[in-house]
């Protein structure tokens, strides 16, 4: 009897020592920093440079682009120009046919001469008529016509004289009638506005073009594709640090593994609003002296706005972990931070350690950290990816595991 009591004594007295080491291992957990359930991967604190980015979307563009269009409607007689044709200013690119203002032309001619000659003769007749005028006016002096003969003599001539200013406006309408059938003869001839590369050409020979409502467009020239630019539009929430002169970074589909540089050259003051978003034009020249770049490209674009050299830095995602904290916890904690402070959790032997740091510059993946416990190499947490393994979450926390 006395051995059964033993044994019994024996299992209860383990049983309360296992109980007495899962309580002690419970304690001491929750003394700890860092609760068992916070998961978490690691970082560190680095030093280096950071660069702010806005990124946009553009079309690649000549600087200065002509459309040479034609101000008379005919048949397109000759095309001197044709695709990436280059080009120099007053040359001879297109001809339409020029028989029917030639004819106009002549008729305009015609005109001009009949109106001298009805001139010529007016003028004649007033000549005549101030002779008659001065006859009778000697006569009147002598008494030999009467009063009414005096008058008829002056009415005629002023008549003659009218009759002469007339003439003389028939002449300038038929000279102004002349100089504009010049005109549109000579726009027969299509002459190139600009030095420059053709780099559309919109019609064909014998192709009809017809000038009544508007110019049609013969051909796009392209001043200097040497240089280009980029139109592209920024968010309204961006534009604030956009600024003139900054540099560009931006590539193409046509040449994905190479970088291209820029720089902002304007801008531009109209907004843009697309399905509520306020949008602003921003003009960027680039360089293309090796002519790769073509108009009408699409432009991936990053714009550097601002850069630090050589500072702390911390993953972005460090500045937004959380420990499973309670909400009076994480209160007390974020107590008394100022305007541009956050919390950094620092990775210890005995759990995780909150650290005040004032933040600066945010990049897209980093931000700029400062603060009298931070040091580089300096362990942090991060939120745990959700593709990380249990060996990349932090340190098991302090305490006994039973299992």
């Amino acid at each position: 009897m006395t051995n059964v009591f033993k044994t019994h004594l024996g299992k209860i007295t383990l049983l309360v020592g296992i109980v007495a080491l899962a309580v002690g291992g419970v304690w001491y957990t929750q003394k700890g920093a860092t609760p068992a359930a916070t998961k978490f991967s690691t970082a560190k604190v680095t030093r280096g440079d950071l660069t702010v980015t806005v990124s946009a979307t553009g079309t690649l563009n000549p600087v200065v682009s002509v459309l040479v269009g034609s101000q008379v409607s005919g048949v397109i007689q000759r095309l001197n120009a044709d695709f990436n044709s280059r080009v120099k200013k007053g040359q001879v690119i297109a001809q339409i046919e020029a028989s029917l203002f030639q004819t106009q032309v002549a008729q305009a001619q015609a005109s001009l001469r009949s109106a001298e000659a009805n001139r010529d003769k007016a003028a004649v007749a007033v000549r005549d008529a101030q002779r008659q005028l001065e006859r009778v006016t000697e006569l009147r002096g002598k008494s030999l016509v009467s009063d009414s003969e005096m008058d008829v003599a002056r009415f005629a001539h002023e008549s003659a004289t009218v009759e002469l200013r007339v003439r003389d406006a028939a002449v300038a309408q038929a000279q102004a009638s002349l100089e504009q059938a010049q005109v549109s003869f000579a726009h027969t001839t299509i002459y190139a506005p600009i030095d420059g590369v053709v780099v559309s050409r919109d019609v064909d020979v014998g192709q009809t073009v017809a000038a009544s409502l508007q110019a049609p467009t013969l051909f796009t020239i392209a001043q200097d594709l040497t240089r280009m630019q980029i139109e592209t539009e920024v968010d309204e929430a961006f534009i604030g640090v956009v600024r003139e002169g900054q540099p560009v970074k931006f590539s193409v589909f046509a040449y994905p593994s190479r970088t291209f540089s820029g720089q902002v050259a304007q801008v531009r003051l109209k907004p843009k609003i697309e399905s509520g978003v306020v949008k602003y034009n921003c003009v960027l020249v680039v360089d293309n002296k090796d002519s790769m770049l073509k108009p009408g490209m699409t432009a991936t674009v990053t714009i550097d706005v601002d850069s630090r050299e050589k500072i702390l830095k911390v993953p972005n995602a460090a500045l937004r972990f959380v420990p499973e904290l309670s909400q009076d916890e994480l209160k007390k904690l974020r107590a008394g931070l100022k305007r541009g402070e956050a919390l950094l959790w620092t990775v210890k032997p005995a759990g995780l350690e909150p650290v005040r740091v004032q933040t600066g510059l945010v990049g897209e993946k980093e931000t700029e950290v400062t603060g009298a416990e931070l040091e580089e190499n300096l362990a942090i947490a991060v939120p745990e990816t959700a593709n990380a393994k249990n060996s990349q979450s932090g340190p098991r926390p302090p305490g006994m595991r039973l299992f």
